[in-house]
């Protein structure tokens, strides 16, 4: 079985991010990066799918030198080969990057194409449904259980208030969540085994953005709280300051 899987080089979550001299993207030098949360999920089940199927899984990243890093982490945790679609354009729309990864998935012959629900660095939570319908393809989002047979795949997947079953030939896209597994840590044999592992540079031009992002500010800070007493005897004060001064009463 053909299966690839998308991954991406994103801050890490834990760290605290500041605001680039443009005001338009994050300082890099100032902070990690790791492999995308969900994309690990994206990996695990890539594995799983090659180890009850058997075949090869590729992992697929696009970005500057930074992107590598990603497609490394993947190959640690048993991916066989990546590919690096490699750019310093700025790739913020999501439709730019999708059209460039369906470009090189398309003809490969794939059968599933996994990706993370969405990248924690922007949360646009797309480029997997744009990449299927470039590909003609079903495309499941946000996937919480999966079961892939010889020419399809049926399990859940999550919405507000409830889960859906679905069922779909094959090829299809599927972006993961937390919940569908339980991805394994990178050992380190296989992050040894991962420096021997062959990554293929794709020099690439993306197309014109229709989305930029034109400021990146942090949050207004929020305002001191107020004691107004202690126990029973605070209640009046409360009262009062609800529906004079905050008005909500």
């Amino acid at each position: 079985m053909n299966i690839y899987v998308c991954v991406k080089q994103v801050p890490d979550t834990e760290a605290r991010v500041q605001v680039g001299g443009d005001g338009k993207s994050i300082d890099s030098a100032q902070i990690n990066t790791i492999l995308n949360p969900f994309d690990e999920f994206a990996v695990e089940q890539a594995l799983l799918t090659r180890e009850q199927h058997g075949g090869e899984v590729v992992a697929l990243s696009l970005g500057d030198d930074g992107a590598a890093a990603a497609i490394r982490t993947a190959m640690a945790m048993g991916a066989d080969k990546g590919i690096h679609l490699k750019t310093d354009q700025s790739a913020d729309d999501p439709l730019q990057v999708g059209k460039e990864l369906a470009g090189q998935i398309g003809g490969s012959g794939v059968d599933v194409v996994f990706f993370g629900k969405q990248a924690v660095g922007n949360e646009h939570g797309q480029v997997g449904l744009i990449v299927a319908e470039l590909l003609a393809v079903p495309a499941i989002s946000e996937v919480s259980s999966l079961e892939v047979s010889a020419g399809s795949a049926s399990g859940k997947r999550e919405i507000e208030g409830g889960s859906e079953s679905f069922e779909t030939p094959l090829p299809a896209v599927f972006t993961t969540q937390k919940g569908l597994n339980e991805p394994r840590y990178p050992s380190l044999k296989g992050r040894m085994a991962a420096k021997k592992k062959p990554i293929e540079v794709r020099e690439v031009t993306l197309d014109e953005p229709l989305l930029t992002v034109e400021k990146i500010s942090y949050p207004p800070e929020r305002s001191r709280g107020m004691i107004v007493g202690e126990g029973a005897a605070a209640v009046p004060e409360l009262v009062r300051l609800l529906k004079e001064e905050a008005k909500v009463l």
